[in-house]
């Protein structure tokens, strides 16, 4: 059984409070918490969804390092 991590998922909107919602993973690499990433924000992207529409998401590392960044202006977003 491979060891599991913990990574910090941040849906962010725009500025001045950035930081709409934050949830914590624990999963065995890196891309499975990507994967969980793109799937929470085409949720806070959906049309249907209340609220301050989501800009961007960031993943990061148990040592506080962003692994992981992607806009709702990149390619496939």
């Amino acid at each position: 059984m491979k060891p599991r991590e913990t990574f910090h998922i941040e849906i962010l909107g725009s500025e001045p409070d950035p930081i709409l919602s934050r949830t914590s993973v624990r999963v065995e690499d890196l891309s499975a918490a990507e994967e969980r990433a793109l799937r929470l924000f085409a949720r806070a992207r959906a049309p249907q969804r209340a609220g301050v529409p989501a800009e961007a998401v960031r993943v990061i590392d148990g040592a506080g390092r962003e692994v992981f960044f992607r806009s709702r202006f990149d390619a496939g977003a």
